[in-house]
């Protein structure tokens, strides 16, 4: 990483996008029009603007149509690609697989979110913390899905994405940091969230406060609500 830019960046981009129906029989979720431009295109540019030199796509569903249309640069970013295989393999098999691509230690983000947060700052503060991993945060109060973790302003002491507490307050904002050292802690796991949670439960995953809502493309509602968020920036512009 240089002292301008970012750590790699891990953009999990393989999901099969089944609550969106119709929308990607033909099309992978990342490439769904939004705003007038296929929906990861919108979520580089906004890494570049925040200094992103690096990003490891990892794809599986219609993979190779990705790469065919963003193919190794984009918006001065260097694109890799990971393959998930025939079938889905899961989120943190996904990135055990693009490991000798991403390095010691890298960012974690959702191929279906658009986050506007300050991403040096949250890269900053969570070298300074020492801890092994991060999750940035949102004060959500059931507002944008179901809150699933718990903040002390410090640390997520609890997570859980499965089976969240009625008392939790806060939800993964989608953009989260990792090291390999802890990825080869996590045996044959598959799933991110299992990660996530055995180590706010062991005390090791720092914190890092999001303060503006997320965008994402999850749901036909969601998509449309993301399109006119992105619409309303005008050609060109992130924030």
């Amino acid at each position: 990483m240089s002292s301008a830019g970012l750590p790699p960046i891990c953009i999990l981009a393989g999901g099969l996008g089944t609550r969106l129906g119709s929308m990607v029989r033909d099309t992978p979720k990342p490439l769904l029009e939004v705003a007038g431009a296929p929906f990861l295109e919108h979520q580089l540019r906004l890494l570049a603007a925040h200094g992103a030199e690096r990003v490891v796509l990892c794809v599986g569903y219609l993979g190779e149509r990705v790469e065919g249309l963003i193919g190794p640069e984009r918006f001065g970013i260097a694109v890799s690609y990971s393959y998930d295989g025939p079938r889905p393999i899961g989120t943190l098999a996904a990135i055990r697989r693009a490991l000798p691509l991403l390095g010691e230690r890298f960012l974690v983000l959702y191929g279906d979110t658009y986050l506007r947060l300050d991403y040096r700052a949250a890269v900053l503060a969570w070298k300074e913390s020492r801890w092994p991993a991060m999750m940035t945060v949102l004060r959500n109060e059931g507002r944008w899905g179901v809150s699933n973790a718990v903040f002390d302003g410090a640390r997520v002491t609890a997570y859980d994405k499965r089976r969240p507490d009625r008392g939790m307050r806060w939800i993964d904002y989608g953009l989260g940091g990792l090291t390999s050292e802890v990825i080869g802690r996590a045996g044959s796991a598959s799933d991110l969230a299992d990660l996530y949670r055995e180590l706010a439960g062991a005390g090791e995953l720092f914190g890092f406060e999001a303060t503006e809502r997320f965008y994402e493309i999850g749901t036909p509602q969601a998509l449309e609500e993301t399109s006119a968020f992105i619409g309303e920036l005008g050609p060109g512009r992130s924030r």
